[in-house]
Parts: C-alpha cells; structure tokens; sequence
C-alpha cells in the first residue's frame, strides 16, 4: 500500500516537474516571440525615421531616442567618425561627459574590440569604483557595453550603453543587442546618401538659384509639409540659338533675366530651382495643377514678350576683353534677344519619387519638338 502510495507520489511529481518544464518553455518561446515582435516595431520606426524629411543629424538622434525609450536603456550614446574626427551623433548623456565618451577608441580596453569587432562589456563591483574610461563621472555609469561600427568591413565608430547600476548588463541578451547594432549600421548606410546631397548643395552662379540638389534635401522638406504638390519644369528652347547667332554672354542674361523675374514673382512658400542648364524647375508646394494654371499663363507671356539687351556697360566690358579668338563682332552685341520658353507639369505625392516626377518632366522637354512653346500637364 505505502509502495504504491510512494509510486503515485512520484508519478505525481514528475508530472509536474514536466508540466512546469513546458509552462516554462511556452513563456519562454512566448517571450522570445514578444521580442521578436518587439524589434519588428522598433525596425519600422527606424525606416519610418528615414523617410521622414528630416536632416541626417536628426534622423540620428530620433533613432538613438527610440533605441532608449523602447529598450528601457539608461545611456545611449552614437559615435562616428566624419573623416577627420569622431563626433558623437546622438546622446542623452549630459554634454560635459562627452570628451570622454567620443575618444573611447583611444582607451586600451577597447582597442581590441575594435580590432576584433566584437562587443566588450566592462563594469564595476561597487559604487566607490568608476570605469576605466570615465574621467570625472562617478556617479553616473557603473556598467556599460562597447559596440564597434562596421560599415562593409570599414570601422566607422561605435555604440556604446551604460546603466548606473554595477553588473546591471550581466544576464542581458547580448544577441538582441547586436541585433540593435545591425539596425544602426544599416541607418547609418541609408542616411550617408542623404548626407551627400545635404553636403553637395549649392547656388548656382548666375542665377543666384539652389541647384537639383536642394530638391531633395532642405527643398524637400518644405514641400512635404503637404500631401499634394504641382512640379513644373521649363525650359529656355532657343538659348543655343541665342548663344549662337548673338553672343553667349546674351544668352547668360537672357537665363538671369528669367531667373530673377520668376524668384521676384513667386510666393516663398515655393521652391524653384536651376535644375540644369537652361532647364528650371518651380514645385509648387500644396498647391493642385488647376490652382498654378493662372499663374504659368502669366509668368509665360510675360517671359516670352521679355526684351533682353546688353547694356552699354557690359558691352564695355566684353570689349575689354583680350581673346584672340572672338569671333563676335561688336555689332552683334547690340542686338535683342526674346526667350521662347517649354513648360511641363505634373502632380507629386507625399512619400512618393520626387527624382521620378523630375526625370519624367525632364524627357519629356528633352524629346519634344524644339518649335514647341506650351504648357502641357503629364
């Protein structure tokens, strides 16, 4: 009786040993299905970030904010390297500790790290002790984990996060964070493009005007303040002609003329460019093909009935100049030149292709007949 009583004991143990083993394993799996999830959220907000119009340096910190508020992390710093020294990005560390933070490649206890681009974890045992690379914070990191940056095996700098709190990192999932690492890196590899074009922006010396390059950067950003926009893209059809048959520097007044007409004329709401020799572009911000229609009748007419002439000043100027190989004779400086103008639009979306919308328009002027003089919606 007590033999069997005693076997039913056990049986009943096991059991549960094996129903606890299994209610552990779902919690588990269920937990590692939550982080799952988790990070998938995070990575949305992470490419939402990098489509919002926005500069690189904003773009930046956003991530390393989301990284601290949805991880539950005490300090996050971003740290890279522009070429000449290493900046830190982003932080939420006070910025009197920075000089420390943004020279961690200098501390021998990382050097190898870097070396072998694995993360290094260092912490103190109690509070009296401070890390190896702080110079004047006691109080405020005990714990922290040092992650080198890789960009196609190219070491650009590092994340590093810290807790006030000694061994607070001892049981963290290390594999979720370099999971984080990854997602850094590939928006620091998205946003270098958009740093270029932030970089390369530039006015043009003629006109005065931004470049194509201002389009989609700071340009950008005023016309995504809304949903829908009007683009119009003109050209000048006869500026060769001009330059020809009269003279270049005619030519270069005739592009000025226009230039400062249309900037004099239009709302600053606007952004209007020199997108590429005697190409223009003007977007429209906010604004529907029907509600600029008005306007482009005008600004054509009044464009196309513009006499452009040399003044006698300038004509003074081009005969001062020594080069034997003018061909020009003065009397062909005295002459008038009146722009003949092509003019194509289209409506662009918020979040859609700006650069499609422009090279749509801009084949278009470059396949249309050169006597065409018109304002036509694509």
């Amino acid at each position: 009786m007590i033999i069997a009583i005693v076997v039913v004991l056990v049986l009943i143990v096991l059991g549960l040993v094996i129903y606890n083993v299994s209610i552990h394993r779902k919690i588990q799996k269920f937990k590692n299905m939550n982080q799952k999830i988790t990070n998938l959220y995070i990575i949305q907000d992470f490419l939402n970030t990098v489509g919002e119009t926005i500069s690189v340096e904003e773009k930046i910190k956003k991530v390393n904010d989301i990284l601290i508020e949805r991880y539950e992390i005490k300090y996050s710093t971003i740290v890279v390297f522009d070429g000449a020294e290493y900046q830190i990005k982003a932080s939420n560390v006070d910025s009197k500790h920075w000089h420390a933070l943004k020279n961690l490649q200098d501390i021998d206890l990382f050097k190898d790290s870097i070396e072998a681009a694995t993360p290094k974890y260092v912490t103190v045992n109690n509070e009296k002790e401070k890390l190896p690379y702080q110079e004047m914070e006691f109080g405020r990191a005990k714990s922290a984990i040092f992650f080198p940056l890789y960009i196609d095996n190219v070491y650009i700098g590092y994340w590093i996060i810290e807790s006030g709190t000694p061994h607070d990192f001892d049981n963290v999932d290390i594999t979720v964070l370099e999971v984080i690492k990854e997602n850094i890196v590939s928006i620091l590899k998205m946003v270098v493009h958009q740093k270029v074009l932030e970089s390369i922006v530039r006015k043009d010396l003629f006109t005065g005007l931004y470049s194509e390059e201002y389009l989609y950067g700071e340009g950008k950003k005023q016309i995504d303040q809304f949903t829908l926009s009007t683009v119009c893209m003109f050209t000048i059809t006869n500026i060769q002609e001009i330059n020809k048959r009269y003279s270049r520097e005619l030519g270069n007044k005739v592009i000025k003329e226009i230039s400062k007409c249309i900037e004099d004329d239009l709302s600053s709401d606007y952004v209007f460019v020199r997108y590429m020799g005697p190409k223009f572009v003007i977007v429209f911000s906010g604004a529907e093909v029907e509600g600029v229609a008005d306007y482009l009748n005008e600004i054509k007419l009044k464009l196309e009935t513009m006499q452009v002439t040399l003044t006698e000043k300038e004509k003074q100027e081009i005969s001062l100049e020594v080069n034997p190989f003018k061909s020009k004779t003065m009397s062909q400086y005295n002459e008038t030149a009146v722009p003949r103008l092509n003019f194509v639009i289209s409506s662009y979306y918020k979040g859609t292709g700006l650069e499609e919308v422009l090279k749509r328009l801009e084949e278009y002027l470059d396949h249309a007949d050169k006597s065409e003089s018109d304002i036509t919606n694509i």
